[in-house]
């Protein structure tokens, strides 16, 4: 299959997901255990993401990790103890989804052994990317939708054959939370990146779209990432690199379809914790009846 500029389509078949971080806005929780492991009801915030990957088709995962973060490798893999104790007890609803996360994806691991910013983590991947396209999916950043995400993008990738970022609108007095979208055109879901602005003051912002954790990379950010001058607290930005490549090809933005939630953040995490809740039949009765009996 072509593209639109008549180029032979590469499918995303590999991610990356950075989890290095040491989750500093959910201290003390974040103490002994990583954030991505927080789960929102019952199942961990970073499954949500590897699930995402997996149902738009891709095959190969690498997980960026960093010290104290072997609970992320322990979750995606076998436990034969519990599985032998559950098979032993009769619960097979429950061995059947333990047995679902190990093998839902072929994952692999490398460690980021210094907090040196997403774009240097992000570089961390290119031998396990080598010269195609990849998705990156930050964990902060979940969404519920019926198309996921990356799937979405994907498309986008396959018609234009360039990088592709993940965007939604947030309104001008949050834009200085995020990267901000400068782009040429009145505007669209696709429309081409001129420049990306990490956390501009309201009056400054070009627009109130703003870079929402995920991404379809094209294989030039990596010699880009290696010639990217370190910012603020010696960090490589994958926004400064970005940047550099969209002066060299397109590079577009796409506005996604879905509720999105930033897990990252307290009341992000509440609000997702409480609407995946809602959405299921064994817990809405009873939180429907606790949250319309509140007293506060």
């Amino acid at each position: 299959m072509l593209n639109e500029d008549g180029e032979e389509v590469v499918k995303i078949k590999k991610a990356v997901i950075p989890a290095a971080g040491l989750g500093t806005r959910f201290l003390p929780a974040t103490k002994a255990q990583p954030k991505e492991m927080l789960p929102v009801v019952d199942k961990p915030t970073i499954q949500f993401v590897v699930e995402e990957a997996v149902d738009a088709g891709i095959e190969d995962i690498l997980i960026i990790t960093g010290r104290n973060k072997t609970a992320i490798e322990d979750h995606f893999d076998r436990n034969i103890e519990l599985e032998l104790v559950l098979e032993k007890k009769g619960k097979d609803d429950e061995l059947s989804v333990i047995k679902q996360i190990s093998d839902m994806a072929n994952i692999f691991y490398i460690r980021q052994k210094e907090p040196l910013g997403l774009g240097h983590a992000v570089l961390c991947a290119r031998n396990f990317i080598g010269n195609e396209p990849f998705a990156v999916l930050l964990g902060d950043d979940i969404v519920h939708v019926e198309k996921p995400v990356i799937g979405q993008m994907a498309e986008i990738y396959e018609e234009k054959g360039d990088t592709v970022l993940g965007v939604q609108r947030v309104g001008y007095d949050h834009i200085h939370k995020y990267g901000a979208v400068d782009h040429e055109g009145e505007g669209g879901q696709v429309v081409r990146v001129k420049e990306l602005v990490e956390k501009p003051p309201r009056e400054e912002a070009k627009s109130d779209l703003a870079v929402l954790g995920r991404y379809i990379i094209d294989p030039e950010i990596f010699p880009v990432l290696e010639s990217t001058t370190p910012g603020s607290g010696g960090e490589i930005q994958l926004t400064d690199a970005l940047n550099t490549l969209a002066g060299k090809q397109p590079v577009w933005a796409y506005t996604f379809e879905g509720r999105r939630y930033d897990v990252g953040d307290r009341i992000g995490f509440l609000e997702a914790t409480i609407e995946y809740a809602l959405r299921r039949e064994d817990l809405a009765p009873r939180l429907k009846d606790f949250l319309a009996n509140l007293e506060y």
